[in-house]
């Protein structure tokens, strides 16, 4: 694995009143294949019967067949684009998951990871039921199934007062789409409209491209159900302030979206220029690391007026499924997606930008690469603090051991990096760019737990050593 980034594990994509439904679905999922790379999945209602079109891979791989698009017939579908956080991708887990209930069939699609899922599935397994998959999303199609309550909007609501964590969830039944927000809005989801059809997205990039009128987020703790007559919300969690995941912003999203009424482009661009502010740097050149660390790096040089240059270009065909036969090879494999741009390099003091920092594997190899290529000077400014604490809400971190910052410190980093000088975006830096005077340490905007380490929610498979590492069970 040559790119050591956080890897977010999936997106949401539906339409409710379309008669291009399955069409538009795939569309969206081509906007959100950034946010999953291993699966790709369709559900669609014709009026009479769902159907469900599975496929490993990419999601151009196989939706821009007319053969399949046409096994999709109906004015309502689900999609769902998936990582797997660990093991290996199996069609049994790839999403949307079906049911039939004895009110009819129901598909669901997932963004996030339920901190009591390995808690549920013992709890369901115990009083008889049969799971087809091994992700915790199944889970609550168990709890709906067996809520006593009468009709599928209150089997839904009362099967999310069991649920613990973040999710953002698409469901589709016969007569219905609906959207759920965990009551903490850690994971994005947005509402559409277009020619009067509803859409479900988990980023506003989606509808873009289907030209979709964006209408509004999801809030926390919302139940929106999307029928015929329209649009109905339901609220049934206390209210509470919402802390969407801070790094949507600083990394998943697609850099056009707009989440919470911010534009994700000038907030990274921001945490750039704060950068700037907080280390003043003597340097020829901002180079950023490709592709995510482009706003900021483009943010950093206008505050520092040094200049920006593309001293690193990266190859964009290298797959994650690349095979690596040999040892030599796989020394090799940082040069299969970034090469230096020599001509720019030598003989120049550079600043390399890059958001994160998460085991350092391939930090190490940029930083020598730049060395190789006649560098007089390497410092690297990192565009969010360091991450020193795994995610349990639907982000692939590393176990607490492998992330670097945990154990080490930013000297002991810049040494191991073998940098000229390191230097994170501050916490209260980061809430700066991000339009906030300062973090607010007693009800704080965002999760930032992985800066932190303060979970917002339970985290009770991790407390009671159900959960070794982040979804072991779940693939």
């Amino acid at each position: 694995m040559f790119d050591d980034k956080l890897k977010e594990e999936c997106g949401v994509f539906g339409v409710f009143g379309h008669p291009d439904a399955a069409a538009l679905t795939a569309l969206g999922l081509h906007a959100l294949q950034h946010r999953g790379q291993e699966s790709a999945g369709i559900v669609s209602f014709d009026g009479e019967h769902f159907n469900n079109e599975p496929y490993l891979g990419l999601v151009g791989d196989h939706f821009t067949k007319a053969s399949v698009i046409d096994k999709l017939p109906g004015k309502s579908a689900l999609g769902h684009v998936r990582y797997s956080t660990t093991g290996n991708t199996s069609l049994k887990n790839i999403q949307p998951l079906f049911a039939d209930l004895i009110g009819g069939g129901i598909a669901c699609a997932h963004n996030g990871n339920l901190t009591n899922g390995i808690e549920l599935r013992n709890n369901l397994v115990t009083k008889g039921a049969i799971f087809q998959s091994t992700t915790d999303t199944e889970a609550l199609l168990h709890l709906i199934a067996q809520s006593n309550k009468t009709s599928i909007v209150k089997k839904v609501i009362d099967a999310l007062y069991e649920l613990e964590g973040a999710y953002s969830i698409g469901l589709l039944t016969n007569k219905k789409l609906i959207a759920i927000k965990d009551p903490l809005g850690i994971r994005p989801l947005v509402l559409g409209e277009l020619n009067g059809a509803y859409i479900i997205a988990s980023e506003t990039c989606a509808l873009d491209i289907i030209g979709a009128k964006y209408i509004r987020d999801v809030d926390n703790g919302e139940v929106v159900v999307i029928d015929k007559n329209g649009i109905k919300s339901y609220k049934p969690f206390p209210k509470i302030k919402a802390r969407p995941c801070i790094f949507e912003y600083i990394y998943f999203a697609r850099p056009d979206s707009i989440m919470g009424g911010k534009n994700v482009y000038e907030c990274r661009k921001k945490m750039g220029q704060q950068l700037a502010k907080e280390m003043k740097t003597e340097a020829d050149i901002v180079i950023p690391v490709p592709d995510s660390g482009v706003p900021a790096a483009l943010g950093y040089a206008e505050e520092s007026n040094i200049p920006y240059n593309l001293g690193i270009i990266r190859n964009h065909y290298v797959g994650r499924t690349f095979i690596e036969p040999t040892q030599t090879i796989r020394q090799l494999g940082i040069k299969l997606k970034h090469n230096a741009n020599k001509v720019l390099i030598e003989n120049k003091k550079v600043v390399l930008i890059d958001d994160s920092i998460v085991r350092g594997t391939t930090a190490i190899k940029i930083v020598e690469m730049m060395r190789n290529a006649g560098a007089l000077e390497v410092h690297m400014r990192i565009s969010s603090p360091p991450i020193k604490f795994p995610d349990f809400y639907g982000i692939d971190t590393p176990s607490l051991s492998e992330l670097i910052a945990s154990s080490k410190s930013i000297e002991e980093i810049k040494a191991l990096l073998k940098l000229d000088s390191l230097h994170f975006l501050s916490l209260d830096g980061l809430y700066q760019s991000m339009g906030h005077e300062a973090r607010d340490n007693t009800n704080p905007q965002y999760t930032d737990h992985c800066f932190t380490g303060e979970y917002p929610t339970k985290l009770v498979d991790r407390d009671e050593g159900a959960l070794a590492n982040q979804l072991s069970l779940l693939n």
